[in-house]
């Protein structure tokens, strides 16, 4: 069968949806003196129009979730049997139960501005509740609304057959994975995490693909880089610090998926059926001819408008109510233990000696911030703008980028999906990419100092 035996309407159905969901998520469009994507404006103008609500709003979903989980831990379980969906969302495990309670008593007290200053403040609790989830309600909101573009109309088959060359012997990957961190790169961790936790569910990905994915391509927007390197006082270096960000990313994303954690996960799929990536090319056709037709039957197959909105806010409610609560809760403890504990410059001692052995300048001050990151990837840029040795700086801020894993947003959005990561997997797979990015970066920046 060639790709004409499908009638003009079929074409339509992939070529349409698809083609707006790459001009919403992948084409960058220039905002201020960056970068970014359609949803990622979106996201912005709406913040901006909500702003004195958003920290309430956030508050309300947050504590919504709580209390109808713990109903229907309680005996409604009953109640919501006949919806695989809310099922799934709300019938969580004791443990999850009782994080998303904690995440509700984090934000009332945030909100409310009642007890320890440890909690309340605005670098701990009050940075989340005022300030990343008024990001997440939007983000999730147009993101959520709009993945189906991408997800649903034939992109990922077209892209799975074409890059899986690439993506397999490299990355260990199929090829549609390279959606994922793309949208990554050009929007938002976020994106990528939401983008992988989807298709694991659907069947694309086995366990130990969507963890690679996951931990390795839901890498840092470039807009979010630009903030960090602003902070670091190195604007005027953007384009060699990227470059050693990538150059770095890369060497990582090569070994990450070859080395346990990730190694040991097993390459089954969460589905009893699973959907199969369709990278096969059969021998006796092309390699675009196949995707394409691959990619034009998953069109034809999609459903309508209807069937697109219920996905849409489907995706949405299963950000905000089994995320969100998850970030407030995980991110404000790690919050507190950087802020008001010496705990992360304690774990950075043991890199005193290397950072040395590496001849980066003012070694001492740089270890404060290796470890730091893993509560919120801003900290280390926060701790390492006072530094004097700008080389010293570039390190920092390369490091920070592609240790990737934070607790305060890709950690715990990774924690609150059904991507199969632990806070341990977590937090090894965080001094894995240090331990492998540190020594690439101190090359590169040798040879640019």
């Amino acid at each position: 069968m060639n790709k004409h035996t499908f009638p003009l309407s079929a074409h339509l159905k992939f070529i349409i949806p698809s083609l707006i969901g790459v001009i919403l998520f992948m084409v960058p469009i220039p905002s201020g003196e960056s970068l970014t994507i359609l949803v990622a404006i979106f996201a912005g103008w709406l913040e901006e129009a909500l702003a004195g609500y958003l920290s309430l709003i956030m508050t309300f979903i947050i504590s919504l979730t709580a209390v109808l989980t713990v109903w229907v831990k309680a005996g409604g379980r009953k109640n919501v049997k006949s919806s695989p969906f809310f099922t799934s969302l709300l019938d969580v495990t004791p443990f999850w139960t009782g994080v998303r309670v904690l995440g509700m008593i984090f934000a009332l007290m945030v909100y409310f501005q009642i007890g320890p200053e440890a909690i309340i403040s605005e670098n701990t609790g009050g940075m989340l509740l005022d300030s990343l989830l008024h990001v997440l309600f939007t983000v999730f909101l147009f993101a959520g609304l709009f993945l189906p573009l991408l997800l649903n109309y034939g992109l990922l088959e077209l892209f799975g057959v074409l890059l899986t060359k690439i993506m397999r012997p490299l990355f260990t990957l199929p090829g549609r994975s390279s959606i994922d961190s793309l949208a990554s790169w050009l929007g938002d961790g976020t994106i990528g995490v939401l983008l992988t936790s989807k298709q694991y569910e659907e069947g694309y990905y086995t366990k130990r693909e969507a963890a690679v994915i996951g931990t390795t391509f839901s890498v840092v927007s470039i807009t979010f880089t630009i903030v960090v390197i602003e902070e670091l006082g190195l604007g005027h270096m953007f384009l060699p610090l990227y470059g050693t960000i990538v150059v770095a990313g890369v060497v990582a994303a090569l070994i990450m998926p070859r080395i346990p954690p990730l190694s040991r996960k097993p390459d089954t799929f969460v589905t009893e059926e699973p959907q199969g990536n369709g990278d096969d090319v059969p021998k006796s056709e092309n390699a675009f001819a196949y995707g394409y037709k691959q990619a034009v039957k998953q069109g034809n197959q999609s459903p309508g408008v209807t069937g697109f909105l219920k996905n849409g806010v489907q995706n949405i409610l299963d950000m905000w109510m089994g995320v969100a609560p998850i970030v407030m809760a995980l991110g404000t403890i790690a919050l507190v233990l950087a802020e008001f504990t010496p705990l992360f410059s304690w774990l950075g001692v043991p890199f005193i000696p290397i950072l040395e052995l590496l001849q980066i300048p003012s070694a001492q001050a740089a270890s404060e911030t290796i470890l730091i990151g893993f509560a919120d990837m801003f900290l280390p840029a926060l701790i390492g703008a006072s530094i004097e040795s700008e080389m010293t700086r570039f390190v920092i801020a390369a490091l920070s980028v592609t240790q990737l894993i934070y607790m305060s947003e890709v950690g715990g959005l990774l924690l609150g999906s059904k991507v199969p990561v632990g806070i341990k997997d977590l937090f090894i797979i965080y001094l894995e990419r240090t331990i492998i990015t540190l020594p690439v970066i101190a090359l590169i920046a040798h040879l640019i100092f």
